[in-house]
This record gives structure tokens, sequence and C-alpha cells, in this order.
């Protein structure tokens, strides 16, 4: 189950990994179709992208990826360290999504008997491409980013805290535009983390010790 890539230090290897990260985030994309083909209530972000769609009658997709690029510019302005994989992943998870709902992959699940384990399903897709995704060392995500800016300046408060806060915000404002907030909610909201750490446990991965390349590192190694 361990995967490997190569080092990000030629041209050659930034575009491999890059390859992989895209590759990793359009089956992540997977994970989070199934999740809401589920039918029992979104992931917290989730809800906000689809409460958006609704109301202002565009794609998930096109919801996702502007709330991912608006994301990605808030880490710039604090100064958080940005990957080519982060803007990779504000592109590429949102659109999949709309390439699979186009295709009609899988159908609705229509209780909680088929939608229950659907989600479980979409999450532990969603927590392997993440750590295929990582594994690429070109960068977090917009919204990891976020978290780990935010718990910097508000030093006080523990990490799950800010989590917490951030998640609850982003579920409560897609519910107020219509999002659906379900038992699938929580379960995404509660579940993703431990699932996520089983399936790095399994690859014997730990996501605190990659050093991730920043922008600038990666552009002075491709035009060097």
């Amino acid at each position: 189950m361990a995967f490997k890539t190569v080092r990000n230090n030629s041209w050659k290897g930034i575009l491999l990994n890059a390859v992989i990260a895209a590759v990793s985030l359009f089956f992540n994309g997977f994970g989070v179709y199934l999740t809401i083909k589920a039918n029992i209530g979104a992931a917290p972000w989730d809800v906000l992208n689809l409460g958006i769609s609704k109301t202002l009658g565009i794609l998930y997709g096109t919801a996702s990826v502007t709330v991912s690029y608006m994301i990605l510019a808030i880490d710039i302005l604090m100064k958080e360290p940005i990957g080519i994989a982060m803007f990779i992943d504000a592109l590429v998870v949102g659109k999949s999504v709309d390439f699979f709902n186009m295709i009609n992959a899988v159908p609705t699940a229509t209780s909680l008997i088929t939608g229950i384990p659907m989600m479980l399903v979409g999450i532990t897709i969603i927590a392997y491409t993440a750590y295929t995704y990582m594994m690429a060392s070109l960068g977090c995500g917009p919204r990891d980013t976020l978290l780990v800016g935010l718990a910097k300046r508000f030093h006080r408060l523990p990490i799950g805290a800010v989590s917490i806060g951030l998640l609850s915000t982003a579920t409560l404002t897609g519910w107020l535009l219509g999002g659906p907030v379900g038992v699938g909610t929580l379960i995404c909201a509660f579940g993703t983390g431990p699932i996520m750490q089983v399936i790095f446990n399994m690859a014997h991965f730990d996501a605190a010790h990659v050093q991730h390349q920043n922008l600038k590192e990666s552009l002075a190694v491709i035009l060097h």
C-alpha cells in the first residue's frame, strides 16, 4: 500500500509529481462525488459549495473552484507556504466532481442503508488520495493551509478548536444558502480524520514530516 515518488530536485521530478498530484486529486474528486451522492448530508465544505451552487445556479465544481481560490488568496495574504499542487487542488477536485456528475457515474442513494456505505467508501478514497497527493510534496490543500495559518494566529486555541470553528462556519453558511446538512455531515466531520489516520498508518506515512516544496523553490529548480 506504500507509495513512492521521486524528489523535486529537477524539472522532471516536479513535473512527474505534479502529474501524480493531479491524478490523485482527480480520484479524490470521485471520493467527494460519492459523499455527495450518498444523499445523507454533505461534508462541511461541500455544504458550502453546494449551497453556493444552489443559490447562484452554477455547477458544484464552479462553486468549489471559486471558494478554493478565494481561500488560496487568503493563504497568500497570510504569507503561508504556497506550492504548485495547491493550485492544482483548487481546480481539479471540484471540476472532477462535475465530470462524474456529467457521466452520472453512480446513482444517488435513496436510504441510509445505501447512503452510509457509499459515504464511507467516498471518505476512504478521499483519505488514500490525500496520502498520494501529499507524497508529491508540492504543497498541502488551500483549506489545510488556511487551518494552519489561523491556528498560528489564534495560538491560544488548540488547532482542533480552530478546525471546529472553521468547519462550523462553512457548514452554517452553506446551510443558510440551502446546502444539504444531515447525518452524513457528522460522519464526514468526525470520521474523515480517523479513517485518514488508519490509511496513513497502513502506508507508514507521517504527514507532519513531509517537507513540501513551495512555489518559489519549485520555480528555482525549473529555471535552473
